[in-house]
């Protein structure tokens, strides 16, 4: 028998996990918006490089994708040493909102780091570059022992 008590379990929604996305959808809410913050520092970036930088599962920056190209933000243009690879390149029209919006960044970094002092802020980044590098959890034994 199982001697699991789901009442010691923390609650989901104060995981770990669900405080940071909450966090990062407090800040910077819409796809959309981490996809050109993206490109507006890098201009061309394949689709798996865009994934990456912006934390969205390759699924659901396919439809972000097509709906910034619908918007006429950027192209997508397929590799030509390697058709699999598709980039994603800001249009004209989308370097040009990033001229408009990348100035009204600076201030807002600034007033989010004001909520915290500067030693809370180094604290923070220091703590969270620890969950960044660390290992996937795995099953716990009890788990490793009922798949045997």
């Amino acid at each position: 028998m199982n001697d699991f008590d789901i009442n010691e379990v923390a609650p989901f929604d104060s995981s770990l996990p669900m405080m940071l996305y909450r966090v990062l959808d407090a800040i910077m809410p819409e796809q959309q918006w981490r996809v050109m913050r993206t490109l507006w520092e890098g201009e061309s970036l394949s689709s798996i490089e865009v994934a990456r930088r912006t934390l969205l599962p390759a699924a659901s920056l396919v439809g972000v994708l097509d709906r910034l190209e619908r918007k006429g933000m950027i192209a997508r243009l397929r590799s030509v040493e390697d058709r699999r690879v598709v980039f994603a390149k800001l249009t004209p029209e989308g370097r040009a909102l990033g001229e408009e919006i990348l100035p009204r960044i600076q201030p807002i970094q600034n007033e989010l780091r004001s909520r915290v002092t500067p030693a809370e802020w180094a604290l923070l980044s220091e703590l969270l570059k620890k969950f960044e590098g660390a290992p996937k959890p795995r099953a716990t034994s009890n788990e490793d022992e009922s798949h045997a």
